[in-house]
């Protein structure tokens, strides 16, 4: 063998062996193994509309982490959760009942982000005018033989929280409370809409939902007016997958955590209707979870 193959060859080898000492971050690993970082979100509000907020997210966590994330759109809070519990996406903007869902059939799974306002949420119960209820302090008890609607079967906000607030307030189911049994409108928008237009007479609603429909031109609040408005307690929050770790790296769920919180506020707004986003525990919804246990959401 000449002298200059044996160089060449000696070369070679050093730089293979250099190439394979040098440590890959989780980013690196993620990316050379193609895997994606999917998100989705319970659809509270109209679904086209949650596409064009959570893609600008998909694309902030993408540069923020350096591997490429998706929002994947969900048909209804069941099935985010079920996207979840399959590991079909790794991380989720579940409201109170569905994150607690999601926590106890996914073992490992994390609370890790909520917005500024989630600790002290709250519902509205709101009214149409012709009913003549006016806002009180105390529980509106003259909503009894009205019609009445939830927002979805699985929301915190529009229906777990204010059944409970019912129940305790009046000692009665809602079907024994309203005479019929409550309408479900699928969303918080949609409740907003049926009762300022009369179809229903008095409805339960996310309160920054009602919010920012009350600041916009054009309505009319004394239509659909808020005639109580519940005690606070945690709702919304980021729940991720424990699957995260072994997909992105050791350490990768604590470095999502901080892309979230470190999102800037005009996303934030945009995106989740909050002004911010701080970190999450899983026992900041242990109330959460007493409360899906003692109406049957979770077993």
């Amino acid at each position: 063998m000449k002298f200059s193959s044996i160089i060449l060859l000696g070369v070679t080898a050093v730089v293979v062996a250099l190439t394979g000492c040098t440590k890959k971050s989780p980013s690196d690993s993620a990316a050379g193994s193609g895997a994606v970082l999917k998100f989705t979100a319970i659809p509270d509000q109209n679904k086209v509309a949650l596409q064009a907020k959570f893609d600008p997210v998909a694309e902030y966590l993408t540069e923020k982490l350096g591997v490429t994330c998706e929002y994947v759109p969900s048909t209804d809070y069941s099935a985010s959760v079920q996207m979840f519990e399959a590991g079909d996406v790794h991380i989720a903007w579940f409201g109170g009942l569905t994150g607690v869902q999601a926590m106890h059939n996914v073992k490992g799974a994390r609370a890790i982000a909520q917005g500024l306002a989630d600790p002290n949420f709250m519902s509205y119960f709101i009214a149409h005018k012709d009913t003549g209820l006016t806002a009180s302090e105390s529980f509106p008890k003259a909503m009894a033989g009205k019609t009445f609607t939830f927002g979805s079967n699985k929301s915190t906000s529009g229906r777990l929280m204010p059944e409970y607030f019912i129940r305790e307030n009046t000692g009665k189911s809602p079907e024994e409370f309203f005479g019929q049994k409550p309408g479900f409108s699928g969303a918080h928008d949609f409740t907003i809409d049926l009762v300022a237009s009369g179809q229903v007479q008095v409805g339960a609603v996310n309160f920054k939902t009602y919010d920012s429909w009350a600041e916009k031109a054009g309505s009319d609040t004394e239509a659909c007016r808020i005639i109580w408005k519940t005690p606070t307690y945690y709702d919304y929050n980021f729940t991720a997958h424990p699957a995260l770790e072994t997909l992105f790296g050791d350490g990768f769920t604590d470095r999502l955590q901080s892309a979230l919180i470190e999102m800037d506020g005009a996303l934030a707004k945009s995106a989740f209707n909050r002004e911010k986003l701080i970190t999450a525990k899983n026992s900041d919804f242990e109330t959460i979870v007493k409360v899906a246990t003692d109406l049957g959401f979770l077993r």
